[in-house]
C-alpha cells in the first residue's frame, strides 16, 4: 500500500521502534474496526466494542504514512458505513446507499490519515495516545455533521452509547463529549496494547496503570447526575402510530389513508377514555406525514382533524405536509390542532434541515444524471427560520422534526426557547426497524443531554418515551398500530451541556488542530536534527 519508514528495532512493535503493524495485520484490523464499531450501534447495541474498533483503527494507522492512513481508515468507513447505513438502499434503489456510505468513509479516510500524522506525537508522549484519539474523532464528527450540504451526523460514536454508563457524560458536554470519552477508551486500550510484550518484565505495570484509568471513565459516566430541576408539574402524553398502507416511497400514494389511520386511532383512544379505561391525555402527538394531505387546503382533511381533537378533548400536535409559501415549495411542519378552534396557526413549526436529495435536491440537474430517483421530488422543502418551540397549553414542546434529532443546535435551540418536553415526530415508513431503533437512541441521548424528558412518535414505528437518564417506556413495535399513553414530568433549568452549548465541541476540535500542528513541528525538527 506505501513504503513505510524504517524500523529503528527489531521484532513487534514496541515503545522504542518506529515500526507499523504489518499490512497483513493492519489491513484485517482496519476492516474489523469497522465491523465492531457497526456492532456498537442499534439494532445490535454491543456499546463496549465502540471503544474496541476505535483502537482497531488506531493500531492499524499508527507510524503508516498519510496515504496509506486514509486508505486504512477508508476500509475502516466502508465497513461500519455501508452496512449502517443500508436502510437507505430499500426503496431508492442501490446508487444512492453506495454513495453516500463512501461519502462517510471518505471521513474516516480523513481520520485515519491524521491519526498517522499525529504518530509521533503518541510515541513521544505515550500518555497522550488517548487524548490525541479522542480529540482526532471529535475533529472528524465536527467536520461531518456540517458538510456538504449541512452534514450527515449519522453514526456518531456517541449514538451507540444509549446503554452505556457514558451516556450521562451527554449532561455535561452534549454528544461531542460522549464521543471523547468513547475514543479515549479505545485509546487506552491501543495504548495498553501497543508494546513489545516479548522484552520488557514489567509491562504490566503501564497496563495496570492504563486499566485503572479506563475503568475510572466508566465510572465518572455513571457517577453524573442526570436530569434538571423540575417545575413540579406532569402532562399525561398520547403517542397515536397510525401505521400506513404500504412501507416504501408510495406510503402516501393511497390518498387520506394516512390521515385516516391516525384519525381512527385517536377516536378509538377518545372512546376508551369515554369509557372509563384510559385517562384522558393532556397532549396527543401524531408523527411526521400523519397528515398525507394539507390540511389547511383540504377541507375534507382539516375536518377530519377537528373530529379526532373534539373527540380527545385535547390538541392534537400534527405532522402535515403544507403547500407554500412558493410555487413548486412545501414545508414540513408539525402544526397544532386545538379542540373547537382548529388549527393554531401561531403554533407551526416547519423542519429547519430538510434532507438533501431526500427532501430537496441540490444541483438537481447534475444529480439527475447520477440518478433519476431524484425526479421523485417533485417540490422542494424549504426550511424553516425558527426552533420547534410550541406552547399547548398544558406543555411547552421542543419539536424536531426526523433526522433533526441528529444535530445537536437544533434540539438544544428548542430547549434554550423554553420547551419543557422534547418531540421527535419521524416518519420510518421509507425505513425499516433498525433505522428506527438508532434514532430512537439518539432520542435517549438528547434527553439526558438537556435533562428533559422526551418521545419519539412514528407512523409505523418504534414511537415510545424517554425519561431525563435515557430509560425508554413504551417502545412501539415495527410496521404496526399502536397508541400509547403516559405521564410525563416536565423540565425546566438548563444542565451544562445547554448551557455550555458548541463550546465543548469547539474546544476539543481546537485541541485536535493544535495536535495536527504539533504533529508537523516535531516531524520538521526530525528531519532538520543532525543524522
Amino acid at each position: 500500500m506505501d513504503r513505510e519508514q524504517p524500523r529503528a528495532t527489531d521484532g513487534a512493535p514496541g515503545d522504542g521502534g518506529t515500526r507499523p503493524l504489518p499490512l497483513t495485520l493492519a489491513v484485517p484490523a482496519a476492516v474489523l474496526a469497522g465491523v465492531a464499531l457497526l456492532l456498537a450501534f442499534p439494532p445490535y447495541g454491543w456499546w463496549p466494542l465502540a471503544p474496541v474498533g476505535v483502537a482497531l483503527l488506531a493500531a492499524a494507522v499508527h507510524r503508516r504514512r498519510l496515504r496509506a492512513g486514509a486508505g486504512l481508515g477508508f476500509l475502516t468507513g466502508v465497513a461500519l458505513f455501508a452496512p449502517l447505513l443500508e436502510w437507505t438502499n430499500l426503496h431508492t434503489g442501490y446508487l444512492p446507499w453506495a454513495l453516500l456510505s463512501l461519502l462517510q468513509a471518505a471521513y474516516l479516510a480523513l481520520l485515519g490519515a491524521a491519526a498517522a500524522w499525529v504518530s509521533p506525537l503518541a510515541d513521544r508522549h505515550r500518555a497522550a495516545w488517548p487524548l490525541l484519539t479522542g480529540v482526532l474523532w471529535v475533529g472528524q464528527e465536527a467536520l461531518r455533521d456540517r458538510t456538504p450540504f449541512g452534514g450527515f451526523p449519522w453514526g456518531r460514536l456517541a449514538f451507540s452509547q444509549d446503554t452505556s454508563p457514558l451516556l450521562k457524560l451527554a449532561a455535561l458536554g452534549g454528544a461531542p463529549l460522549v464521543t471523547f470519552a468513547v475514543a479515549v477508551a479505545g485509546g487506552l486500550l491501543v495504548t495498553a496494547a501497543w508494546r513489545d510484550w516479548r522484552r520488557a518484565p514489567g509491562q504490566w505495570r503501564p497496563v495496570a496503570g492504563l486499566t485503572a484509568a479506563l475503568v475510572a471513565l466508566l465510572a465518572a459516566g455513571t457517577a453524573v447526575p442526570t436530569g434538571v430541576r423540575g417545575a413540579g408539574d406532569t402532562v399525561t402524553v398520547a403517542i397515536v402510530q397510525g401505521n400506513v398502507p404500504r412501507l416504501g416511497l408510495d406510503f402516501n400514494a393511497q390518498r387520506q389513508a394516512v390521515l385516516n389511520n391516525h384519525v381512527d386511532a385517536t377516536l378509538e383512544l377518545a372512546r376508551r377514555v369515554a369509557e372509563g379505561g384510559q385517562d384522558r391525555p393532556d397532549v396527543v402527538v401524531w408523527p411526521e406525514n400523519s397528515s398525507d394531505i394539507d390540511p389547511l387546503r383540504n377541507p375534507g382533511a382539516g375536518e377530519r382533524i377537528s373530529r379526532a381533537a373534539d373527540a380527545i378533548g385535547a390538541p392534537i400536535l400534527v405532522g402535515a405536509v403544507l403547500v407554500g409559501p412558493g410555487q413548486g415549495e412545501v414545508r414540513n411542519a408539525g402544526l397544532l390542532w386545538r379542540p373547537g378552534t382548529g388549527p393554531d396557526l401561531d403554533q407551526v413549526y416547519t423542519k429547519r434541515h430538510p434532507v438533501p436529495f431526500a427532501e430537496y435536491v441540490p444541483l438537481r440537474s447534475i444529480a439527475r444524471k447520477v440518478s433519476s430517483q431524484v425526479d421523485r421530488v417533485r417540490s422542494d422543502f424549504v426550511a424553516g427560520d425558527r426552533p420547534g418551540v410550541l406552547n399547548t397549553g398544558p406543555a411547552v414542546l421542543g419539536d424536531v422534526i426526523c433526522f433533526e434529532v441528529a444535530y445537536d443546535g437544533i434540539v438544544r435551540d428548542t430547549v434554550t426557547g423554553g420547551a419543557q418536553l422534547l418531540v421527535v415526530q419521524t416518519n420510518n415508513a421509507t425505513f425499516d426497524v433498525a433505522e428506527a431503533r438508532q434514532q430512537l437512541a439518539m432520542v435517549r441521548l438528547r434527553a439526558v443531554e438537556h435533562g428533559r424528558a422526551a418521545l419519539m412518535a412514528s407512523t409505523v414505528g418504534v414511537s415510545g418515551f424517554v425519561s431525563p437518564d435515557g430509560r425508554v417506556d413504551g417502545a412501539t413495535g415495527f410496521n404496526t398500530a399502536a397508541v400509547v399513553v403516559r405521564q410525563m414530568e416536565l423540565g425546566d433549568g438548563r444542565t451544562p451541556a445547554t448551557t455550555a452549548g458548541v463550546w465543548p465541541e469547539v474546544a476539543l476540535t481546537a485541541l485536535a488542530v493544535a495536535a495536527l500542528a504539533g504533529a508537523a513541528v516535531l516531524r520538521r525538527r526530525r528531519e532538520v536534527a543532525p543524522g
